[in-house]
């Protein structure tokens, strides 16, 4: 699997962690949206497009199985978001 396209769309508002939104497309043949970057204690970091469940939590709509590949998004999107700057 390989990354081929990073799109970042960044986000201001006042009083929120959320920095930015990002799509990602896989191998020229997959997509995925509303990756959204986030402004954590030790820095930025990445959360999956995701829905609320009928008892109130969240569950991810597409996620990573493995860290090396959760690595891999979370390299290439914050790359991106900061070249955006």
């Amino acid at each position: 699997m390989e990354i081929t396209s990073v799109s970042v769309r960044k986000v201001e508002k006042e009083g929120s962690r959320m920095k930015g939104i990002a799509s990602v497309l896989l191998d020229d043949a997959f997509a995925v949206h509303d990756i959204r970057i986030i402004e954590g204690d030790n820095g930025l970091f990445i959360a999956m497009p995701s829905r609320k469940t009928a008892t109130g939590g969240y569950r991810d709509i597409a996620h990573p199985i493995n860290p090396d590949v959760r690595k891999q998004f979370e390299d290439a999107i914050i790359e991106e978001f900061k070249k955006a700057e």
